[in-house]
C-alpha cells in the first residue's frame, strides 16, 4: 500500500466519523423531499481504466436525462452553455435541496466510501464518464495512472467558471506532477474555495 494510499483510507475513515450525522441529514432531507432514491450511483472511469459506481446524494429529479434534452432542444442559450462547461447556472433538473447540496459540495461526502473501498482519491483527478475521456486524448495514459479525486486541482482553479477544456488541462497538469507537496497545497486550499464557490 502506497502512503497516498495509506493516507486516503485515514481522512477517508476519518471524515466518516466525524461527518455522521451530517451524512445522516443529507440522506434524509434527500428522500423526504423528492421521489426518488438518497444515493445516486453513475459509472465512471477510474484507476487503470476501471469502472466504478461513482457516489453522490441525488440532487436531481428522477426523469433528469429527459428534461435536459427537452432544455438543449428549445433553448440555443442553454445548449451552448452545456457545450461549453458541461454544466448549467439555471439547472431545472436540480431539487431545492439538491442545489444547496451541489454550493456546499455536501452531494459529494458519500465519494469517502469510493475512497475507502479504493475507486478514488481524497485528491486526483475529476471522475469522468467514457466519454469524457476521449476529450483527454494525448493525456489519457496520464489520467488513467491516478484514482479520481473528491477534490483536485481544478475545483480550487475556479470550478464553475472553468470551461471543460481548462478542466482537463488542470486534470492533465495534476496528473503529470503529482506529488504529495501538490495533494497537500490542494487540500489546504480547497476549503476557502467552497467557501468562495458558495457564496458566489
Amino acid at each position: 500500500m502506497t502512503r497516498k494510499r495509506i493516507i486516503d483510507v485515514i481522512l477517508a475513515l476519518s471524515g466518516i466519523i466525524v461527518l455522521a450525522p451530517l451524512l445522516l441529514i443529507c440522506f434524509v432531507l434527500t428522500i423526504a423531499t423528492s421521489r426518488g432514491p438518497a444515493l445516486f450511483r453513475h459509472r465512471r472511469v477510474g484507476f487503470h481504466g476501471r469502472h466504478f459506481e461513482c457516489l453522490k446524494f441525488r440532487t436531481m429529479v428522477t426523469d433528469a436525462p429527459e428534461r435536459l434534452r427537452e432544455l438543449l432542444e428549445s433553448d440555443p442559450v442553454a445548449a451552448a452553455e452545456w457545450a461549453t462547461y458541461r454544466k448549467l447556472r439555471h439547472d431545472p433538473r436540480v431539487t431545492a435541496i439538491g442545489s444547496i447540496l451541489r454550493k456546499s459540495s455536501l452531494d459529494e461526502l458519500p465519494q469517502l466510501f469510493n475512497v475507502l473501498k479504493g475507486d478514488m482519491s481524497i485528491v486526483g483527478p475529476r471522475p469522468v464518464t467514457d466519454e469524457e475521456l476521449e476529450k483527454y486524448a494525448n493525456w489519457m495514459s496520464a489520467y488513467l495512472a491516478c484514482r479520481p479525486g473528491i477534490t483536485g486541482l481544478w475545483q480550487v482553479s475556479g470550478r464553475s467558471t472553468t470551461t471543460y477544456d481548462k478542466r482537463v488541462a488542470c486534470d492533465a497538469f495534476y496528473a503529470q506532477n503529482w506529488s504529495m507537496a501538490l495533494d497537500a497545497k490542494i487540500l489546504v486550499v480547497t476549503l476557502p474555495s467552497l467557501i468562495s464557490e458558495t457564496a458566489f
